[in-house]
């Protein structure tokens, strides 16, 4: 019998794969709700495209799904494996856009949601943000992002790269700091005063 979607809160991503390999639908209704806004949220941040991001929260939900039937629970984190799934499928998107064609480079036209300086300063500091990024080295960027814009556990992101809690913990450190200092400077053009950061 299938179990209602609001028992689902406590029972972990893998119990809920599970359930959906055995044939509950609300457990895969459950799983979705709850893993395609880390998913995508993974897939924008590392796209810049909103419809690039869509596609590749589909494609690896869909293996996902497609996997389930061999899931062996405690070997490993559904959000690891999805984690490790959308940053191949959108490495391989940002492998491919080098190929494409400068028209296709343009975009979509802009959203007209809110008003232009309120877009120019929020895309400035997407840029500030995703700038100083770039700068960090490899793993500590990684630890932040996990961690601060993903969401994720220090457990989690150890168990993504592959080292140890404390490991995490320092990386995360270092990399704020590190963050801090790039944007210290930059806090008046980005519009933020001292109640803000």
């Amino acid at each position: 019998m299938d179990m209602p979607l609001d028992a689902t809160d406590a029972i972990s991503d893998e119990a809920l794969l599970v359930l959906y390999a055995n044939g509950d639908g609300p457990a895969a209704r459950a799983l979705t709700l709850r893993l395609t806004p880390r998913v995508f949220g993974q897939a924008y941040r590392m796209l810049g495209d909103r419809a690039e991001a869509e596609d590749v929260t589909q494609d690896a939900l869909l293996r996902l799904w497609k996997i389930a039937p061999e899931w062996r629970q405690g070997e490993a984190q559904v959000s690891t494996w999805l984690w490790r799934v959308v940053a191949n499928l959108a490495t391989d998107r940002l492998r491919k856009r080098r190929r494409v064609a400068p028209l296709e480079a343009a975009g979509d036209p802009a959203d007209d949601s809110a008003d232009v300086p309120a877009q120019m300063q929020a895309e400035a500091r997407r840029a500030a943000l995703a700038g100083a990024l770039a700068e960090l080295p490899e793993r500590q960027r990684r630890a932040v992002e996990l961690r601060h814009i993903d969401g994720l556990g220090n457990p989690e992101i150890a168990a993504i790269l592959k080292i140890s809690v404390e490991a995490v913990e320092s990386l995360t450190s270092r990399g704020k700091r590190a963050l801090a200092r790039a944007l210290q400077g930059r806090k008046a053009e980005l519009g933020y005063t001292d109640d803000h950061v």
